[in-house]
């Protein structure tokens, strides 16, 4: 079991859902570190959603199969640069 300590010294457990975001985020982490400008964007993005209050088991899978499929295509060998896209606001 994967525990973590909280400043106060308590031990916490992780669900299945967060080892796996977790798990997730150190494999954005490895495969960005040989893209450069890749870190940053990766780490916005993951703490821009760690603001989705746990509740939100829908949109947390969503956003975790998302990241799975995001990950293969950073990890393919002919992706060069990443690309964002902003909405217009009205």
């Amino acid at each position: 079991m994967q525990f973590l300590l909280k400043p106060k010294g308590k031990m916490v457990r992780h669900s299945k859902l967060q080892k796996q975001i977790l798990s997730l985020f150190k494999q954005f982490l490895r495969a960005g570190r040989e893209k450069p400008g890749f870190l940053p964007r990766i780490q916005e993005e993951f703490r821009k959603n760690s603001k989705i209050p746990r509740s939100d088991v829908m949109q947390i899978e969503f956003l975790l199969r998302r990241g799975q499929r995001q990950l293969e295509q950073l990890k393919d060998s002919s992706t060069k640069q990443m690309c964002t896209f902003y909405q217009k606001p009205f």
